[in-house]
């Protein structure tokens, strides 16, 4: 009786699938992250404070910029107080409670911030922190 050979088939790892499984996630990660460094491209030198805290996340946050001038920015685009106003109520409309990042220049009046406070707080934001520098 002869013994038979087992053909042996070479076994094969498919590298095109994980190429495009991985260029997908890449894909939708980029896609659906908040880049909030864009967010930020006014410029507005911050306040320094001695007690100021870093907070460890601010992608989850609305910006509003205020320049030394005054001039108020949503994120990157100029608006007036009334479009704020009513920027403010829609994002608690869709996606309740507004988180806010106030960005002041050093030089904007107190009384420019706590309009915009007042803003927010009528909108229903119960988060808002501040930018500053930390005092070394």
């Amino acid at each position: 009786m002869k013994a038979r050979k087992r053909v042996v088939e070479e076994v094969s790892f498919q590298l095109a699938p994980m190429i495009d499984m991985t260029f997908l996630l890449l894909v939708f990660f980029m896609v659906t992250t908040k880049i909030s460094k864009e967010k930020t491209s006014v410029q507005v030198r911050l306040p320094v404070a001695t007690s100021a805290v870093v907070p460890s996340d601010v992608s989850n946050r609305d910006i509003v910029s205020l320049d030394e001038k005054g001039n108020l920015y949503i994120g990157d685009r100029p608006v007036d107080k009334k479009e704020l106003q009513a920027w403010l109520k829609q994002r608690f409309i869709d996606y309740p409670p507004p988180q806010i990042y106030i960005r002041a220049d050093s030089k904007t009046p107190a009384k420019k911030i706590k309009e915009i406070m007042r803003f927010a707080s009528e909108a229903g934001a119960i988060n808002i922190i501040f930018g500053s520098y930390q005092k070394d």
